[in-house]
């Protein structure tokens, strides 16, 4: 049976598989292939680092179960910004949509497709512009100077490969579920082969997975800082797992199946990223894993030599591809979704025709990563963007105690475990995680205030749009 829906709709024919697939995959990118090396750094024990992932999958599972139960009462397109307009009102969920368009998606959506195209130019040898172009520059206040055309040939592909899932997403997303559920299954084979091979042919030793949690005297001294700065690391190859809710009126039978879409697809990232960072651990001490940026490359070297970084370049195109297209298909819900609120441009609500799907807001969100892929500031974007995450995560998880109020007659197909101590224990965990950031990361933590601040002269027009036509 095909759904049916009206033209300027879009509709529903996400399957449950598609939705684990989309949760799974656009978790798993760039972030378990390059963050377990920094976190060894600032860690410096085996124990430590297995536990902070460990820990911040359940921390993170938290989260993903308060939006379960809140997912299985709305299942409106637009995900959490549909969710923060119940809980507070217009202006947060609109600070919401604004930071998700602005960094938070489409920031993330810049450095994943810039690393699958550094990886593709393992492959590939591309051409640089002449060196009059890039030395070309432009000063931003509290950023500094950002030099476009450096490294073109790297983000010429990037754009290319932004611009392609882009595309394949506007034509339909039944045909982008496709895709994403087959990327998925190759991308989540292909980690749990190379950690089969590692722990199987790797000359390693478990004497480097446990070392009698002896913590270096450097770390023991700023421990808490340092395990912040940790968790930074990992929420950022856990993030991106509520995409799915963006999609919600696409999926079908929504109530019911993106809340289970949420629970398995992070279960499926938790155990894939736990088992890996122990394979990594197995054939290489942790100060080695330290010095290594390149961790998974580093650890396939010790069993196919050079050939080690060719397998892993394939893996790593395989998986950021994969988590591109999620975002790409998720995150153009968004502004969709405000435009239909009458709190954003008119035309991004827009459905196209014959495809269903929202593809002004897909443009527009296609072309802004593509600028910021341009702005070459990955080194520092995950910080800024994981702290803005979070920052709504928080403000997620305390709704839930908001809609038990004003929601409590509504039939919630789930409801959150442990309820009232799981989604307080999260909040405080957020709370004084976003402290630490502040702390220990001050810079980072202030761009990130500044981007979602920028919205509010947005959000003043749009709100009062109409009154100001009337004058």
């Amino acid at each position: 049976m095909i759904d049916k829906s009206p033209k300027d709709d879009l509709v529903r024919k996400l399957t449950l598989t598609a939705a684990i697939m989309i949760v799974a995959g656009s978790m798993i990118g760039s972030g378990i292939f390059r963050k377990p090396s920094i976190m060894a750094e600032q860690l410096g024990s085996p124990e430590l680092l297995i536990f902070v992932w460990i820990a911040a999958g359940l921390i993170t599972m938290i989260a993903v179960l308060v939006n379960a139960e809140i997912s299985g009462m709305i299942d409106s397109t637009g995900g959490q910004y549909v969710y923060f307009r119940k809980m507070y009102g217009d202006f947060t969920a609109y600070m919401y949509g604004w930071s998700i368009l602005s960094v938070i998606q489409t920031g993330s959506q810049a450095a994943i497709a810039y690393v699958f195209a550094e990886y593709l130019g393992y492959f590939i040898k591309y051409p640089q512009l002449p060196q009059s172009w890039q030395e070309f520059s432009i000063f931003m206040p509290l950023v500094g100077k950002i030099y476009p055309f450096v490294d073109f040939g790297t983000k010429a592909v990037a754009i290319l490969c932004t611009a392609f899932l882009t595309i394949v997403n506007y034509l339909g997303v039944f045909f982008g579920g496709i895709v994403q559920t087959i990327v998925t299954y190759i991308k989540i084979v292909t980690i749990l082969l190379i950690t089969f091979l590692i722990l199987l042919l790797g000359n390693g030793s478990l004497s480097n997975v446990y070392t009698g949690f002896t913590i270096p005297e450097s770390v023991s001294k700023n421990l808490f800082s340092l395990i912040g700065l940790a968790f930074a690391g990992a929420f950022w190859a856990y993030d991106a797992w509520n995409n799915i809710t963006f999609v919600s009126g696409e999926v079908k039978d929504a109530k019911r199946n993106v809340p289970r879409g949420l629970i398995y697809g992070t279960l499926i990232v938790m155990a894939v990223y736990v088992l890996i960072n122990i394979a990594y651990l197995y054939v290489l001490p942790i100060d080695e894993m330290a010095k290594s940026p390149l961790v998974a490359a580093s650890a396939a070297e010790k069993i196919f030599g050079s050939n080690g970084g060719m397998i892993i370049s394939i893996a790593v195109i395989i998986s950021t591809f994969g988590a591109l297209n999620g975002s790409i298909l998720a995150t153009a819900r968004v502004p969709f979704a405000m435009a239909r609120a009458k709190l954003f441009f008119h035309s991004l609500g827009k459905v196209h025709p014959k495809y269903h799907t929202p593809h002004v807001s897909l443009v527009v969100q296609g072309i802004w990563s593509c600028v910021l892929v341009m702005s070459g500031s990955f080194d520092t974007i995950t910080d800024y963007v994981i702290f803005a995450s979070w920052l709504f995560y928080m403000l997620g998880a305390f709704g839930v105690f908001i809609l038990r109020k004003k929601m409590k007659e509504e039939e919630r197909t789930y409801k959150v475990w442990g309820y009232p101590y799981t989604p307080a224990i999260f909040v405080i965990f957020a709370f004084f995680f976003l402290v630490n950031t502040i702390i220990s990361d001050t810079s980072n933590a202030m761009m990130g205030f500044i981007l979602i601040g920028a919205g509010l002269p947005m959000y003043l027009f749009w709100k009062y749009h109409d009154r100001f036509k009337k004058n």
